[in-house]
């Protein structure tokens, strides 16, 4: 494919790196900059023109954005969920009301998301799960089970919920779509899972009885199945691009230390890095190639291979050059706070789950296999 920025795209930059330079400084709030980002129509770029307040750009615009974004150092983002899970399935599946209702808070950063997927007994094998939402007299539904690994569900406002509609279903039949909103206390508890880096970016979540109404199901009861997968087909597009800003970031600090601590002089270490680079490129390309369509059935699962194991192998290399002094931390321990991790420990702690969470290896495997190689399904039940 022929994927290049013109002269109108080298302009966008132009603006974004001018806005973006005149407003990360001093952000600290990641909700007060949610808002600031929709208040300028940065938010769902990717969206058609709808009157939801978010301005609208080509694909190679939408990826100067994210790459811009990077580079920036502006704030993680808190409203990714809403903007680049929620907002296409709705613009896919949902009705008119859904989108006029939900779109626009979404666009203007004032409503936050999180997905509720993934439970005790499914995660990767996503169409195992046991929450239930059983419709009662009112016409709402009453939703009681557990969710984990819910990322931001401490800060969401509402919570997009696949759950079992028809209690005599099994797998992937009678699943239904639901929005949940979060705010119901006594029906709906989050508890935030600590990680080995020391953060909470993850909870569970549990739905005593909690409601949500009949209108806010997307797609209609019992085709949650197929909007849930089409909705994970959203989770890498132009963001894989804005993702590898931040992993040549991570690099560079590697090399960095590598010069430091006299690592490089390592021939090994030196062919370690270079692997590292070359990779690193070889995945944008394949990321580009991708988004102009020439991509088939599995790329998204290709990707996820690609990048969670170089990243985890980042994380490894990080700890190599710098040696022993890897084991210790930045700060002094006490009893109030354990331990501090520097920027390349918590790289290392936090990509031992790259290859897990969103789709584990094995499952990316699986799809790869039987839906693009057409090889035979594998037997339920071997390990």
């Amino acid at each position: 494919m022929d994927f290049g920025f013109g002269a109108e795209d080298e302009v966008f930059r132009g603006e974004v790196r001018e806005w973006l330079a005149g407003h990360v400084d001093g952000a600290q709030d990641r909700r007060v900059w949610e808002r600031t980002l929709g208040k300028s129509g940065w938010i769902g770029l990717g969206w058609p023109e709808g009157g939801y307040g978010n301005r609208t750009a080509t694909l190679t615009q939408q990826v100067v954005w994210a790459e811009e974004y990077a580079r920036s150092g502006a704030p993680a983002r808190s409203g990714h969920i809403g903007e680049k899970l929620l907002a296409p399935t709705l613009l896919a599946h949902g009705s008119d009301e859904q989108k006029a209702r939900f779109l626009p808070p979404v666009a203007a950063g004032e409503e936050l998301w999180c997905q509720g997927y993934s439970e005790p007994g499914a995660g990767s094998d996503l169409a195992g799960v046991r929450t239930r939402a059983t419709r009662v007299e009112d016409g709402t539904y009453r939703i009681s089970g557990q969710k984990i690994w819910t990322s931001l569900a401490h800060e969401a406002d509402w919570c997009f919920v696949l759950a079992r509609t028809d209690p005599e279903s099994r797998r992937h039949h009678g699943l239904s779509f639901l929005l949940v909103p979060m705010d119901q206390p006594g029906r709906i508890e989050v508890r935030p899972i600590r990680q080995m880096t020391g953060t909470s970016e993850f909870n569970e979540v549990f739905f005593d009885g909690a409601h949500a109404r009949a209108e806010h199901v997307v797609g209609g009861e019992g085709r949650g199945w197929q909007v849930a997968m089409s909705l994970l087909g959203f989770e890498r597009g132009v963001s894989t691009l804005a993702q590898q800003v931040g992993f040549a970031e991570e690099l560079t600090r590697v090399v960095q230390a590598a010069a430091r601590t006299g690592a490089v002089s390592d021939p090994v270490v030196r062919a370690l890095l270079v692997r590292q680079w070359a990779e690193l490129r070889t995945m944008r390309w394949n990321a580009l190639r991708t988004l102009g369509g020439s991509g088939d059935a599995g790329a998204s699962s290709v990707a996820k291979l690609l990048w969670a194991g170089w990243h985890q192998r980042l994380g490894e290399l990080a700890m190599l050059v710098r040696g022993a002094e890897a084991t210790v931390g930045p700060g002094d321990w006490s009893p109030s706070s354990p331990y501090e991790l520097d920027a390349l420990q918590h790289l290392f702690l936090f990509s031992r789950a790259d290859t897990v969470y969103g789709g584990s290896d094995q499952i990316q495997r699986t799809i790869i296999a039987e839906r693009v190689l057409g090889l035979p399904r594998e037997p339920k039940g071997v390990v």
